[in-house]
C-alpha cells in the first residue's frame, strides 16, 4: 500500500521499459476487463487499508498484542516497499500478469493469515504478506494501463483509478467499524478475500495479452540491484524499530548500529542525490514528502486507539473520523489542482504543511480530558485537506523539476518516501506504545508521545518545505485530469 500516485492513487509509477500498446486493436471487452481487475485490485487494497487501523484497537484487545500494535502497521509499509521494487522488475521482463497473479495470491493469502490469526504476531506475519501483495498490485496497475491503453485514453484509465478509493474511503472505515463492533474484526478481513479472485478472473487474460516489452540491458542488471538494495532498507528499518523492544538492553545499541548501516546506505542509493539534505529541486521534494506522510499517517494510524482507549467511544465513531480525512484530502486535492497555475508551489506545500500540522495538533488534544470525541472529526478534516493540498503539490513539482528521462525513477523515489515515512511514522508511534505498555504508563501518555513524533514531523516539514523552488513551474493540470485519493 502505500507509492507514487501520479496525481491518482497511491500506486507506485515504475519506470518500464518503453510502451508498446498491445490491447487497443483488439476487442474493446478486453481492455474493459482489465480496467475492471485493475480497479479491482485497488479497491481491494483501499478497502483493507483504510479497515485495518479502524479495527485494530479492537483487534489487539482481543490477542492482547498491544505491544505489536505499531508493528502492524510498519510491518505492512516495509514489505510493500519490497514488493513494489520486485513487481516493477518483473513486469519489466516477464510482463505483468506474473506479477499481478502472485500479488493478488500474496494479498489474499494474507487476509486469511490475518483473519485467522491466533495471536497478534501471527496477524503481523500476515500483515508483511499483505504487503508484498500490495506492493506487486500498486506495481502493475501502473504498467498496464502504460501498455495497455493509448494517450487518448490513459487520463481517463487513471481517473477511474483515482474513484476506486472514493468507496472505500466512504464507506471502509464505518463499515469495518460496524462490522467489528456488532459481528467480528476477522470478517473485516476474511470478507475481502473472494474479491482477489474476481480482480485476477478479470484482468489476467488481458494482462497476458500484453506479454514482456522489448528487453532492456540497463533495466535487467539495475532491477535486481534495487530489489536488493529494497530488501535491505527493509531489513535496517525493521531493526531500527525494534531497538526499543530488545533485550537485554545492551544489545540495543548493536541492533541499532546494524540497522542504520544495512539502511542508510542503501537508503542513498535509492532516493536522488541530496535527499538526505533537502537540496533544492527534486531531492527536497522527496524529502518533505518522506515528513508530511510521517507526520500525517503517524497520527492517522493512532486516531482510533486514542478514541477507542482514551474516549471510550466505538470503533464505528472511530471510522467516521478517518471517512472524514479521506474525504478532506480529495477536496485538497482539487483545490491544489484550481490553484496550482496561480498560486506559487512554495506556499501550496507550506499551506498544506500548516493544516496537516494543525490537525494533528487538534487530534492530540483528545488527550485532554475536556476534549470531546467529535474533536477528532475535526482534526482530520483539517488535516485531510492539507495532505490533499501538500501531497499533489509535491508530485507536481517533481514531474516539472525532473528531467523527462528521470521522470520514472524521481516518482519511484516518492514512493520510496511514502512507505518509508509511513512505515517509520507508525513504527516509532508503536515503540512508544510498546514501551509504555511494558513500563506501566497511562495509554495517554503513550500516545502523548506518538503524537509528539507526528507533530514534530509535520513542523520539520513546514520547515523544509521552503526548499522548493518558489517560481510556478506546477502547470495546471489539463481537464479531465485525475485527483490523488487517499493512500492507506
Amino acid at each position: 500500500m502505500p507509492g507514487e500516485r501520479d496525481g491518482t492513487v497511491r500506486i507506485a509509477l515504475i519506470p518500464a521499459s518503453p510502451i508498446h500498446p498491445v490491447l487497443p486493436g483488439k476487442a474493446a471487452a478486453g481492455r474493459s476487463a482489465l480496467a475492471a481487475g485493475l480497479v479491482l485490485g485497488v479497491v481491494l487494497v483501499a478497502f483493507e487499508a483504510l479497515a485495518v487501523a479502524t479495527v485494530l484497537p479492537q483487534t489487539a484487545k482481543d490477542l492482547n498484542g498491544i505491544g505489536l500494535y505499531g508493528w502492524v502497521g510498519s510491518t505492512f509499509m516495509l514489505a510493500n516497499l519490497v514488493g513494489i521494487t520486485a513487481a516493477g522488475s518483473s513486469a519489466d521482463h516477464r510482463g505483468p500478469a506474473p506479477a499481478f497473479l502472485i500479488g493478488c495470491t500474496l494479498f489474499a493469502t494474507g487476509l486469511v493469515i490475518c483473519g485467522t490469526a491466533p495471536t497478534m504476531a501471527v496477524l503481523v506475519g500476515g500483515r508483511a504478506v499483505q504487503g508484498l501483495g500490495a506492493g506487486c498490485i500498486a506495481a502493475v496497475a501502473y504498467v498496464g494501463i502504460g501498455r495497455a491503453f493509448d494517450e487518448r485514453e490513459r487520463p481517463r484509465m487513471l481517473a477511474v483509478l483515482s474513484s476506486a478509493w472514493v468507496v472505500p474511503g466512504l464507506v471502509g472505515p464505518a463499515l469495518a467499524g460496524t462490522v467489528a463492533q456488532y459481528l467480528s474484526w476477522r470478517l473485516v478481513f476474511l470478507g475481502l478475500v473472494p474479491l482477489a479472485g474476481v480482480a485476477v478472473a478479470a484482468a489476467l487474460g488481458p494482462l497476458r495479452s500484453l506479454g514482456p516489452p522489448p528487453r532492456d540491458s540497463a533495466a535487467a542488471t539495475d532491477g535486481p540491484r534495487r530489489v536488493r538494495q529494497a530488501v535491505t532498507l527493509a531489513i535496517g528499518a525493521g531493526l531500527v524499530l525494534a531497538v526499543a523492544q530488545v533485550r537485554p538492553v545492551v544489545v540495543a545499541p548493536v541492533v541499532l548500529a546494524a540497522g542504520l548501516a544495512l539502511g542508510v546506505p542503501a537508503l542513498g542509493r535509492l532516493l536522488p542525490p541530496g535527499s538526505f539534505r533537502a537540496a533544492p529541486g527534486v531531492p527536497a521534494a522527496v524529502a518533505t514528502r518522506f515528513l508530511l506522510t510521517m507526520g500525517f499517517f503517524s497520527a492517522d494510524f493512532f486516531l482510533p486507539l486514542t478514541l477507542t482507549s482514551v474516549k471510550g467511544v466505538g470503533t464505528a465513531f472511530a471510522g467516521i473520523s478517518l471517512t472524514a480525512g479521506t474525504l478532506s484530502w480529495t477536496a485538497g486535492a482539487w483545490l491544489q489542482a484550481r490553484l496550482a497555475a496561480r498560486v506559487d508551489r512554495r506556499r501550496l506545500l507550506t499551506a498544506g504543511f500548516a493544516f496537516v500540522a494543525l490537525g494533528v495538533g487538534l487530534a492530540a488534544s483528545l488527550l485532554l480530558q475536556p476534549v470531546p470525541a467529535l474533536m477528532a472529526v475535526i482534526a482530520w478534516l483539517v488535516a485531510g485537506l492539507g495532505m490533499g493540498i501538500a501531497y499533489s503539490t509535491i508530485t507536481l513539482v517533481v514531474l516539472a523539476d525532473a528531467p523527462p528521462a528521470q521522470q520514472g525513477r524521481a516518482t519511484a523515489s516518492l514512493q520510496l518516501a511514502d512507505v518509508l515515512g509511513a512505515a517509520l511514522g507508525t513504527g516509532i508511534g508503536g515503540v512508544f506504545v510498546a514501551v509504555g505498555n511494558n513500563s506501566g504508563w497511562s495509554r495517554t501518555s503513550a500516545l502523548a508521545f506518538a503524537f509528539a513524533t507526528a507533530t514534530l514531523a509535520a513542523l520539520v516539514g513546514l520547515a523544509a518545505a521552503h526548499r522548493i523552488g518558489p517560481r510556478h513551474a506546477v502547470d495546471a493540470e489539463p481537464e479531465g485530469s485525475p485527483v490523488p485519493a487517499p493512500p492507506p
